[in-house]
């Protein structure tokens, strides 16, 4: 289904408002953007007409998208509907009775010491070896690890500060002497003043020089070349 921004004049003026709500709201980014591309993709599906969808229109909708994505992205449009509606239509939402996704427990693939330090082998570019080794030591998510800055690092007690963690909560996370030693060392080489791991855009050289950290993107296909490179199998 199509997620590009409908050439609609109207829609267009909901779209923006939108975006707006969800911004002072106070969400995740990952929340905010996933929001916007369900109300694009809603929109191109029913030609920018969102104002009085019927119970039918909703169930074939649901229905066609659920025969190309997983019910993740079924459950992120239904709450980005119910958003638009709420905030952007100021209209009253009443509860569809018609999701519900089956319940499954899974947990994570691990990959064992032995695998881990082939990734860190294996990866070639300095900036991605160093931030693969401090998320695998300290078990943070991407984008923990991505926001992570000089004044989170604390020392004295051995331990990091992971702002707007899962649920906008933060928490502290222990800080292995090893992971110390090997961030710090890293930091030397391009000392950018808040970030731990700046955008590679402009080298190493002149990465104190760049107003953001590393993308999310270029790390996903680092790692993902690298897990094909020595044949891991475990997602």
């Amino acid at each position: 289904m199509d997620t590009r921004l409908p050439n609609d004049p109207q829609f267009i003026k909901n779209y923006t408002k939108h975006c707006k709500h969800l911004k002072l709201n106070g969400l995740q980014p990952k929340t905010i953007e996933a929001y916007s591309r369900s109300i694009r993709r809603i929109g191109n599906y029913f030609d920018c007409q969102l104002n009085d969808l019927t119970m039918d229109q909703l169930l074939d909708y649901f229905n066609d998208l659920l025969e190309s994505h997983s019910w993740n992205t079924v459950k992120l449009d239904l709450y980005g509907l119910r958003f638009f509606y709420t905030k952007v239509l100021n209209k009253t939402w009443q509860d569809i009775p018609l999701i519900k996704s089956p319940k499954a427990t899974r947990i994570p693939d691990i990959v064992s010491i032995e695998q881990a330090k082939q990734l860190f082998a294996a990866t070639n570019k300095l900036s991605y070896k160093v931030f693969f080794f401090t998320l695998y030591s300290m078990g943070l998510r991407l984008g923990e690890g991505i926001r992570l800055t000089v004044g989170d690092i604390d020392t004295t007690n051995m331990r990091v500060h992971i702002r707007n963690a899962k649920g906008n909560k933060d928490r502290l996370v222990p800080l292995p002497e090893s992971t110390l030693h090997v961030i710090r060392n890293f930091w030397s080489l391009h000392k950018h003043p808040s970030f731990i791991f700046p955008n590679r855009k402009r080298g190493l050289k002149n990465a104190h020089l760049v107003d953001s950290p590393l993308e999310r993107g270029g790390i996903q296909t680092a790692m993902k070349a690298v897990v094909g490179q020595i044949g891991i199998k475990k997602n």
